[in-house]
């Protein structure tokens, strides 16, 4: 039985009923707990106001402070607001019997039916806040289990004044960031490090560990931060620390050895092979899918500001303007930019899209120098180095959007969950290959492939563009003895120790731990795991989050909800990737909208010729970022590697500009916070 959702929705968009209204808040949130109660509660207010302050651009409508009368405890709150903007959603807020208080950021979107279940238990509102669905869970069902029912993009701090307990959680994605760390004797957390760095006891020290981490993957992984003494919370983790007579138990020691997993990705794929649809039709499946995924967006288009989304004219993006369209008879509004470069624009392709599924499309054609402009910015934007290139573009779309929405609506998610990434289709294919190679042998090949540079192969193989870099490339996997380690080289930019000082690597990941082992699953599909638990939370949603909330834009992923994830993990691979072509079943469910010319075509990604730009207008940036005396500066780099891969770009052998991208991202971070 198939429900007519695009009916139902319009109808509930229809009725202004007080009980299908919802306030809807993101924002940025901070604090901090003083272990000596040092000062004098007036000094701590004036602190709690200035890291709060800190995180303006994620809440420029509202900002608050809140301090417990009985110990030294602030909490600071940026509102932004998104939906019922009146003072029932101020927050930080307390819950209804008083036990609780918390900052929250992001949005509950199965609020409506936390709080009909709640309303039958007796329970009354005086607003229409998620915020205080969410406390009135807290009181009712417990900590726990309330966040074992909450659906959505969040990351929660909350104060329990009875047990004298700060809680802290991260949604299961990781849309949501949350840092907690220390500044001198004070426990200090908040959305954006910057908030953490406005403590004055707070020092920045370089965490040499995870800086080896970043110069692997372009980003900082969780729980590492580039700041010593400071931690990420992981997607899905949770953390609760005890305070007794105003101290914790834990001063000074590592926060992530206490971090508790309350959901598991890797869990949930493979417990999901015993409910695998294999007796269902393709056909009923496709049907199944489409609704679960038009109820995710519905969930998201709540809002009483102007809202909008996305248009790339790709596949995950097309796919949800049309169904959003469905779901609304007024033209939805769309935005996309385009660039100048032949290999870089996408903006024709989301036109045409608009044009068919009829959106109130905005385009913009950026200049190289809007581009250049971006970049030093993007420091302060990310707070930690950050070398994903595509954050310029990202940066530039949310801007421009911005000037017409508050809220706009992304295609994040489709490619980790349901198999979009290139190597998910072709590692396997080379695996199968070289796997059944000795490892003895695979390594001769290898080595005698990495004697040669890549420029004299450019020269052995001119045919065949960049052939030195593709071919130490394949040498790389022919090295690896694991399907793990194949995967970490595709995702490497640097191999571990290569342009780090000597005894200075990368500390384990905590999707290593054995709770994260992979049983029963196929290559494509580990890939596709690891991508969830690590590429798209440190990469992707780091790239948006900042992106956007540096202008008060807030960004709805329909496709990473937790049930969308749930339920590709109970579909077989097929589903995914099929005849050498990935997000099959996405594919499927675009096509009733959009005609497969609009969308079929190669993979283009959302990046920017930063290649050419380092040898043209960013090379005077360039050469001082990397000059000797700025490369040894923090003891951290190889001088000589550097320099050698920085003049082998300028002559042009090899493909360098990601591997450099990761240097000088990193030393204008240190330019500007160390």
């Amino acid at each position: 039985m198939q429900c007519d959702i695009s009916a139902f929705t319009r109808i509930l968009y229809q009725y202004n009923g007080s009980s299908l209204r919802k306030c809807i808040l993101m924002c940025g949130l901070t604090g901090f707990y003083d272990l000596k109660a040092q000062r004098r509660r007036s000094e701590h207010h004036k602190i709690a106001q200035v890291m709060t302050q800190a995180l303006y651009h994620r809440g420029p409508d509202q900002g608050d402070v809140w301090q417990d009368p009985d110990v030294p405890l602030a909490l600071g709150h940026r509102r932004l607001s998104i939906m019922d903007l009146t003072e029932t959603g101020r927050q930080p807020m307390e819950s209804p019997s008083g036990r609780f208080m918390t900052v929250f950021n992001g949005e509950i979107y199965n609020v409506l039916s936390l709080r009909a279940e709640l309303e039958a238990q007796g329970i009354t509102f005086r607003g229409h806040s998620d915020t205080e669905v969410m406390l009135a869970g807290f009181d009712q069902w417990g900590v726990n289990l309330t966040l074992q029912k909450i659906n959505g993009m969040f990351a929660i701090v909350l104060w329990d004044r009875r047990d004298r307990t700060l809680h802290f959680m991260r949604d299961r994605m990781g849309k949501k960031p949350l840092y907690i760390g220390w500044a001198g004797e004070n426990l200090v957390f908040g959305s954006e490090l910057k908030s953490l760095r406005a403590h004055p006891d707070y020092q920045t020290r370089l965490n040499k560990g995870a800086a080896a981490l970043y110069f692997r993957y372009a980003c900082v992984p969780a729980p590492h931060c580039i700041d010593e003494g400071v931690w990420q919370l992981p997607p899905g983790h949770s953390l609760s620390l005890k305070c007794e007579e105003s101290a914790f138990p834990v001063s000074g020691s590592d926060l992530s050895q206490k971090m508790l997993v309350y959901w598991n990705a890797a869990s949930v794929a493979q417990d999901a092979q015993q409910l695998l649809r294999t007796d269902q039709s393709e056909q009923d499946v496709v049907q199944e899918f489409e609704a679960l995924l038009t109820q995710c967006v519905r969930d998201r288009m709540i809002s009483d500001v102007p809202l909008g989304a996305f248009l790339s004219g790709g596949i995950d993006s097309s796919t949800i303007v049309a169904l959003m369209q469905g779901l609304q008879d007024a033209p939805v509004k769309t935005y996309s930019i385009g660039f100048d470069e032949a290999g870089f624009d996408e903006a024709s392709f989301a036109k045409k899209v608009a044009a068919h599924i009829g959106t109130d499309h905005h385009e913009m054609y950026v200049t190289q120098r809007d581009a250049l402009d971006v970049i030093p910015s993007l420091p302060a934007m990310y707070d930690e180095p950050f070398a994903d290139i595509s954050a310029i573009p990202t940066a530039l779309v949310s801007r421009f959007a911005r000037q017409g929405v508050t809220v706009a609506l992304s295609g994040d998610g489709g490619d980790e969950m349901l198999g979009g990434y290139n190597r998910h289709i072709e590692a396997p294919r080379l695996w199968g290959k070289l796997g059944r190679l000795p490892v003895t042998v695979r390594r001769m090949i290898a080595a005698s492939i990495m004697a040669v540079p890549t420029a004299a192969w450019d020269k052995i193989l001119p045919m065949r563009p960049q052939a030195g870099t593709a071919l130490h490339k394949v040498a790389g996997l022919l090295q690896q003895d694991s399907r793990e380690g194949v995967y970490d080289r595709l995702c490497s930019h640097w191999d571990d120790g290569a342009v780090t000082a000597q005894g200075i690597t990368s500390p384990d990941l905590w999707t290593q731990r054995d709770e994260y082992n992979l049983q029963g699953l196929g290559f494509a599909e580990e890939m596709m795991v690891w991508d969830a638990l690590s590429y798209l939370p440190n990469d992707i949603l780091v790239k948006v989050d900042r992106a956007s909330m540096d202008c008060a834009l807030e960004v709805r992923a329909p496709l990473l909800d937790p049930r969308i994830y749930e339920y590709a993990w109970t579909l077989p691979l097929s589903y995914k990737i099929k005849q050498g072509q990935g997000k099959w079943l996405l594919r499927q469910v675009l096509q009733k909208h959009v005609p497969a010319e609009l969308f079929e075509r190669p993979k283009q990604g959302f990046s920017m010729p930063v290649g050419a730009w380092l040898r043209g207008d960013l090379r005077d940036w360039a050469e001082d970022l990397l000059s000797a005396q700025n490369l040894q500066k923090h003891g951290i780099l190889k001088k000589d590697v550097v320099q050698r891969t920085w003049q082998a770009h300028l002559d042009g052998h090899g493909a360098h500009a990601t591997q450099l991208w990761t240097i000088l991202m990193f030393q204008s971070w240190a330019q500007k916070w160390l």
